[in-house]
């Protein structure tokens, strides 16, 4: 049962009994609901400050889960930025020097991403620092692989065009070895017809008549036909800047425009045009220029055998044509 309450009239020096109405009982409540609301209020907040909910431990722990990720992928990258630095300085130190090309400049191989905000949607977060550097990183090796990529299809391109460079640069004699024997080289000379010394501007090669003439390298036959004391006479074009000279032939085979490859027969000696005897007379042009054939039978003979033929070819002797 409620007590009954009793208030002090200084009027009447009285107590006289307290009504209790609506309105009163109302204030009443609210006060005390107020009151117990902003003391909960305040329990909560005591509560959420200085203790973690639950949820927010799993959290915490799946947060320090992803930075100890975001740590071993950075640690992941620097490895992948090691190995990735060795294939450069190969590419340019190694492959590049072999096929005489230049190396890419460090400034293209490590170009960055150009902009400040490329970065700010990662920004503003409590781990923002490890999540922009790790994915700075990412970007930069992909674009480093992308540009080492292009460079391995120009090195592949380099190795192709320098396999066709090398099948097309002349490397054996127009005479298969052991077949004819070199009687005259590159140099001053003395012509056994016009009867004085003159520049010789090839090899001459004694053979047997009809002895087959094979091409020293990969080209298209540019010239067929006589060609002054030269005799019957072919020239290679092989690209690249050489060309090859045959003359004194007795029947060529090979046709104008004609592609051949090294070690294909174009012909086969003879005795045509100045000469005294069978024999092939063989020149190599380079960008224009007449040098000395001998220098290029590397394929032909082992070292030893290559130091005869060259103190053979240098021999001040009489030519044949």
């Amino acid at each position: 049962m409620a007590k009954i309450r009793y208030q002090f009239n200084p009027k009447s020096l009285t107590y006289d009994k307290i009504r209790r109405t609506a309105k009163s009982l109302t204030l009443r409540f609210l006060g005390y609901l107020l009151t117990g609301m902003g003391f909960s209020v305040v329990i909560i907040l005591i509560a959420y400050t200085l203790f973690d909910s639950p949820k927010e431990r799993i959290y915490e722990r799946e947060i320090e889960q992803y930075k100890l990720q975001y740590k071993i992928l950075n640690d992941r990258f620097d490895h992948v930025f090691a190995v990735l630095t060795d294939i450069q300085e190969r590419d340019d130190n190694i492959y590049r020097v072999i096929f005489e090309a230049e190396p890419i400049p460090w400034s293209i191989r490590n170009a960055g991403f150009g902009g400040v905000d490329r970065y700010a949607k990662l920004d503003g977060f409590k781990s923002s620092s490890v999540i922009i550097e790790t994915t700075k990183k990412l970007d930069q090796i992909t674009s480093q692989l992308v540009i080492q990529s292009k460079s391995f299809d120009k090195v592949f391109e380099m190795v192709r065009n320098k396999a066709e460079m090398l099948a097309c640069i002349p490397a054996i004699q127009p005479i298969e070895k052991g077949k004819g024997r070199i009687v005259s080289g590159y140099g001053i000379r003395f012509h056994p017809i016009l009867k004085y010394r003159r520049m010789h501007w090839g090899i001459d090669i004694s053979a047997p008549t009809g002895t087959p003439i094979y091409a020293t390298g990969d080209g298209v036959i540019k010239f067929v036909g006589r060609k002054g004391g030269y005799g019957k006479t072919c020239i290679i074009n092989h690209g690249y800047g050489y060309q090859t000279l045959y003359g004194h032939m007795k029947t060529i085979i090979a046709k104008r425009w004609q592609k051949v490859k090294r070690g294909e027969i174009i012909g086969y000696v003879g005795n045509t045009g100045l000469s005294r005897a069978p024999h092939i007379h063989y020149e190599v042009i380079y960008n224009n220029k007449k040098i000395n054939p001998v220098n290029y039978f590397y394929s032909d003979f082992t070292p030893e055998e290559f130091e005869k033929v060259l103190e053979l070819a240098e021999k001040d002797n009489q030519v044949l044509s």
